[in-house]
């Protein structure tokens, strides 16, 4: 048993000695206990590229699938920092699981938010909550090069039914999900950048495998490629354009929910580096070994990477009902730049912990390895990558005003 699993073992004799009750202390107790079910498969499912079906099937079983589900509707009204942090314990356990569940709430944050009023959206919303449904997400095409504001398949309309053939180059555990969101053009004649949303349930499509998923790291998620073929209702269809989801919701609470993973993975490493010069400095009489600076300096990594993601909790709760504040160029500008710079934060974190356990860390057998903290965390620059954000963001960042004063 390794010191993450011990630990997320005593964690779990604690929740038996506490009452259950409905608020932010209750979903750390819940999630803790999802985390130590992870933890404990962790290696299994980096070494097989396996689901993590033990650990998506306690957070089930704990509700937390449906835990940003409005009260009205079955869920448990949680609030993004409230998930934030779930990620961020479920990133500690298990990068795959943390993943997978914040990829979940990403969609289920765009339900919540621009599914009300909408018959078909509020029904799937109280099914999300009942039933603990897991929805993945399609985004990626094979003809958009991972850029989500273009889609190359479109809706095609017959009355009220639809239809939609999506060649996915990536739907992250498609096959295991119950329901898909996904992006296609609004009509054959539409433009590119003319995009809607829909909600899909499995038993509107089926999905024909086109490429699999094998990897460095992130190898639980199984995110392989798949031809989409999906026929339904036209009321599916999210009646608020992607364009405005995509600025109010879904990169909002995909940087902020993948940032809190990548920290958790940080931490995971940082516990990793600590028990090292703790082990250490006993068997050498309390002299600290040479990787210590390393240590020091994964410490203060770890730090700014949880005080960047919290700034942005702070700025994004804050704006969030205001579409004009959130649709800013200031705001649009953090958050594209938190997804930048939590990614490397992370990766250079990993990195000090490595190089403070030395041999014992790149090691894969010792109770200090951190190979495979490093191969998942290698993911975050790379996914969605850094270098289109950067290039992206550069008229944005004219138009922006540097700030006048320390407190601007």
């Amino acid at each position: 048993m390794t010191v993450q699993e011990v630990q997320f073992r005593d964690v779990a004799k604690q929740i038996g000695r506490i009452a259950f009750s409905p608020d932010n202390s209750s979903f750390r107790l819940r999630t803790a206990k999802v985390a130590e079910v992870a933890a404990a498969e962790a290696e299994t499912v980096d070494r097989t590229a396996c689901f993590p079906r033990k650990a998506i099937d306690a957070a089930r079983k704990e509700r937390l699938l449906g835990a940003q589900i409005p009260i009205e509707y079955g869920g448990g009204g949680a609030s993004i920092s409230e998930v934030a942090d779930m990620c961020y314990m479920l990133g500690r356990a298990c990068a795959s699981v943390g993943m997978i569940f914040a990829m979940h709430q990403t969609k289920i944050a765009c339900l919540v938010r621009h599914g009300a009023g909408s018959g078909w959206h509020e029904n799937l919303m109280r099914r999300v909550a009942a039933e603990q449904l897991l929805l993945a997400s399609s985004t990626t095409e094979g003809q958009n090069g991972g850029n989500i504001r273009f889609s190359s398949a479109a809706v095609e309309h017959a009355g009220t039914e639809i239809s939609l053939v999506r060649d996915a180059t990536v739907i992250s555990y498609g096959a295991e999900a119950d329901g898909i969101i996904t992006i296609a053009r609004r009509s054959d004649a539409a433009a590119e950048s003319d995009q809607v949303l829909l909600a899909i349930t499995r038993d509107d499509y089926t999905l024909e495998r086109t490429l699999e998923w094998e990897t460095l790291g992130m190898r639980g998620t199984c995110s392989a490629g798949f031809k989409l073929n999906f026929r339904g209702a036209a009321e599916q269809i999210f009646p608020v354009p992607y364009e405005k989801i995509h600025a109010q919701t879904m990169t909002p609470v995909a940087h902020l929910c993948w940032s809190s993973v990548w920290a958790g993975i940080a931490a995971a490493a940082v516990d990793r580096a600590q028990l090292f010069i703790r082990k250490a400095a006993r068997g050498a009489g309390g002299n600290l070994p040479p990787g210590a600076t390393h240590y020091t300096a994964a410490r203060m990594s770890l730090n700014k990477l949880r005080a960047v993601i919290a700034a942005c909790l702070q700025s994004y709760e804050a704006r969030e009902r205001d579409l004009r504040a959130i649709s800013s160029v200031d705001f649009q500008s953090s958050i594209n730049l938190l997804k930048v710079e939590a990614s490397e934060l992370a990766v250079a974190t990993v990195m000090h912990a490595m190089r403070t356990c030395g041999l014992s860390g790149y090691r894969n057998d010792t109770d200090v390895s951190i190979g495979r903290h490093l191969r998942d965390v290698l993911s975050a620059p790379i996914m969605i990558n850094n270098d289109r954000i950067l290039a992206s963001m550069g008229t944005a960042t004219l138009m922006s005003a540097v700030p006048e004063s320390l407190c601007d």
